[in-house]
């Protein structure tokens, strides 16, 4: 009996063992995977705010020249406890200096919204030496958040976007602020009770990314200001100093930032590069990174013997403070229009935020009625000081050109000492109608070569005339004379004989020696003709002139 109770052998342990207890324990120290998404434009510290957030020095710190900003940037870290023994996360940082397209379409090919959204906190950055481009700044980032989390429209982004949504608005609403003293003991009933949330608060960020709006530079609020602008609401005007209405000023701005954010759930901090102002935003920004899920609806009615909910590794026990302008610290959850109202009489939370909706649903374009969107009311009570381009010259509108050609055609033909074509034209010329410059008729009408081929033509046709006269009786009657059809004939080898002269540098020494005026091979010596001054003929034409009226003369 005591043997058949003995336990058999144990079975033989797996081949598998340390494959399973290495897959769980490597399981169980996974390294989870965390991004930080910096908006802003460029030199506005997003340098100074990865450093922090990451714990490296700057890469700019040592350097007088601005920093060149990347299309896209990127650095991580590794995240380690308190006591510097564990790593708790990996945290990238990626930073786009420009909201151009150009710029945040590459934000998709790095941090797909699928993936990346639950894992992601946005810092928007901007930057108190130029204040009059908050709410425009705050305006064209926001807008780029929500298209970028709608990006795609698969289901399971959908879900995502749904789950993100629930877990940051319970994130809201358990939100309590840090206290020294110890928390009184409440019911069960009351610990799970969850208070709606007020008026204003999260109605947009559908998709629920974690958002800090970050004014950096706040240590110079005082300092590289010197605004004059025409008020709103009454404010007066924008001055330099620390004076009761620059405090004022500076108060209206961060009333209206906080109900922009309290509308988005997100956060507002002011920083400095002082290393424990930053370090509370680092704190803060670990904090939302980290931010456990939201409770599932059957955990309302669970026991005390119900697991726990989820800690969160990165407590933020900082208070909120609303008081000191160079470390405004104002975590999402914790703001709400009373608490904005107090800290300046006069202000309307609800009027600015109907205003900021006006700007999404008209596109900040004022409706038939007049009314003003959110910008062009904060246009009004903080004036644009920025750097302004040059005003362009005087628009020059020149006359059309065929109507300054048609104007001037005109005058030069009323004017003949104005046409051009008159160095081209002899004084007895008519000008040509219809043709301009030297493609006119008379356009190689030079003195000494028109009056030169005149002449020939001239001595030329008198001498074929003779001939034709003496030779007519004794030429059959089916022939005609000579010169009746060949006239354009005669004249072309006149023109080509002319001009053969001109290259023979002898021609006149020939014309002029006696040997060239010889009687004919018959014995009977033929007249020369006339010589006309400038005629310019050659040996050769008056010998073959003279030729032929001797052989005219013959027939005769």
């Amino acid at each position: 009996m005591n043997e058949d109770s003995r336990p058999s052998s144990p079975d033989a342990p797996p081949q598998d063992l340390w494959s399973s207890i290495l897959d769980s324990v490597s399981s169980s120290r996974s390294i989870p995977a965390k991004n930080v998404l910096i908006l802003g434009q460029p030199s506005t510290g997003k340098s100074t705010l990865v450093a922090a957030l990451l714990q490296k020095p700057a890469a700019d710190s040592g350097k007088d020249e601005p920093r060149t900003d990347y299309a896209l940037g990127y650095d991580w870290a590794d995240v380690r406890d308190e006591g510097e023994e564990d790593i708790l996360a990996r945290l990238s940082v990626y930073t786009v200096p420009s909201p151009a397209p150009s710029y945040t379409a590459l934000v998709p090919h790095f941090l797909p919204p699928r993936s990346a959204l639950p894992h992601t906190a946005v810092l928007i950055v901007l930057d108190w030496t130029r204040p009059w481009t908050f709410l425009d700044e705050l305006y064209i980032w926001l807008a780029w958040v929500e298209r970028w989390v709608q990006s795609d429209s698969a289901r399971e982004l959908e879900v995502v976007r749904e789950e993100n949504r629930e877990r940051w608005q319970a994130h809201l609403q358990h939100y309590t602020e840090p206290s020294t003293e110890p928390l009184p003991a409440t019911s069960s009933a009351l610990q799970g009770a969850i208070l709606p949330l007020g008026p204003g608060t999260f109605t947009h960020n559908a998709a629920g990314v974690p958002i800090i709006v970050v004014c950096t530079k706040a240590d110079l609020i005082d300092d590289n200001n010197d605004l004059v602008g025409a008020g709103a609401s009454g404010m007066g005007g924008m001055v330099k100093g620390k004076g009761g209405e620059w405090e004022e000023r500076t108060d209206g701005i961060m009333q209206i930032l906080r109900t922009v954010c309290l509308k988005y759930g997100a956060g507002l901090f002011y920083t400095t590069p002082q290393p424990a102002n930053l370090h509370v935003l680092r704190q803060y920004a670990l904090h939302v990174l980290f931010a456990p899920p939201a409770p599932s609806p059957d955990s309302a009615g669970a026991t005390d013997s119900a697991a726990a909910p989820v800690r969160n590794p990165f407590p933020f026990a900082h208070k909120p403070n609303t008081l000191d302008r160079d470390l405004i610290v104002v975590p999402a959850g914790w703001d709400s229009w009373g608490k904005i109202a107090v800290l300046r009489d006069g202000f309307d939370a609800k009027a600015w935020g109907e205003a900021w909706e006006h700007d999404l649903s008209a596109e900040g374009e004022a409706d038939s009625e007049g009314e003003a969107g959110a910008r062009k009311l904060y246009a009004a009570l903080v004036a644009d000081q920025g750097d302004k381009p040059p005003p362009l010259p005087p628009l020059n509108n020149p006359t059309p050109e065929q109507a300054f050609l048609a104007k001037n055609y005109d005058e030069n033909a009323r004017r003949a000492d104005r046409d051009p074509r008159g160095i081209f034209r002899s004084p007895t010329d008519a000008p040509a109608a219809g043709l301009v410059g030297p493609l006119g008729a008379s356009s190689f009408s030079l003195p000494t070569v028109e009056r030169a081929l005149a002449e020939m033509e001239h001595n030329a046709g008198t001498a074929s005339a003779s001939a034709s006269a003496s030779g007519a009786s004794k030429r059959p009657a089916g022939l005609a004379s000579p010169t009746a059809g060949g006239t354009g004939q005669i004249q072309h080898e006149v023109l080509q004989n002319f001009f053969k002269s001109l290259l023979n540098t002898n021609s006149k020494d020939r014309a002029a020696s006696p040997a060239s005026a010889g009687a004919s091979p018959g014995g009977a010596a033929a007249k020369a003709p006339p010589k006309s001054a400038g005629a310019g003929l050659s040996s050769s034409t008056s010998s073959g002139l003279q030729a032929d009226a001797g052989s005219g003369a013959e027939d005769g």
